[in-house]
């Protein structure tokens, strides 16, 4: 079927089908466009913004500066198409539907409130000066049984961006937590009930070891191993 031009004014083709094929059209994947192109696009359209958000619920990416910190905060990005809505019947069912405030709230607070991939809090400050926010990522999961489902999960913004599209393969996880020995799942579990990892007496040291001078190391080899030896690596 030949796809139509989306200055087709046809009353049977929504706005949302419409604002589909301006993307298509005119933007292209990875194209950036602003609210001020679409206005000026669809000037009889009042609420065109919102018809182009209700793409989402189709299979449709569209970025923010939210999801991709190289957007300005006017801008949005094309990333993927989705189901194509202007075909009849296309847009009849939403494949998902949004997070609502109540299930943002619970997952959060069972992740603590952090990114559960760099740990930031909300507000906390990144290595270039911007400043973290966090928001729920949907993350594919591959259970033990071979089906995939999806999962959410709380991730600041950059985080969500590069962990689009990877799968959490729950049951090798699983796998390897059985072959710990007794004493590996002990700490393990530590970690688990604290939700964090910390260091031990050893590691502490094994990185302050590592990080002194060739001098400084050959004296705690010295200190632990009684040797000095000329060539050996330190």
């Amino acid at each position: 079927m030949e796809m139509p031009s989306w200055r087709d004014t046809d009353t049977k083709r929504g706005s949302m089908a419409r604002g589909a094929l301006w993307l298509v059209q005119e933007i292209g994947i990875n194209g950036i466009f602003t609210k001020s192109d679409v206005r000026e696009a669809f000037p009889e359209v009042s609420q065109i913004d919102r018809r182009l958000r209700d793409l989402r619920d189709y299979g449709w990416q569209i970025d923010t500066h939210r999801e991709d910190p190289e957007l300005k905060q006017d801008e949005q990005r094309l990333v993927q198409v989705g189901a194509e809505v202007w075909v009849p019947g296309q847009a009849k069912a939403k494949p998902k539907t949004s997070v609502t405030a109540a299930q943002r709230k619970k997952v959060m607070e069972a992740d603590g409130w952090l990114c559960r991939s760099c740990g930031l809090a909300g507000g906390d400050i990144y290595d270039d000066g911007a400043t973290a926010q966090l928001d729920i990522a949907r993350r594919n999961v591959l259970l033990p049984d071979g089906t995939e489902e999806v999962q959410l999960s709380t991730e600041c913004k950059k985080c969500r961006v590069g962990g689009r599209g990877s799968v959490v393969d729950l049951g090798e996880i699983l796998r390897l937590v059985e072959l710990l020995g007794p004493l590996e799942k002990t700490i393990f579990g530590g970690w688990l009930s604290a939700d964090e990892r910390r260091l031990s007496g050893m590691e502490r040291l094994w990185g302050l070891y590592r990080a002194m001078p060739a001098d400084s190391r050959a004296a705690v080899r010295r200190a632990v191993l009684g040797d000095d030896e000329l060539g050996v690596r330190v």
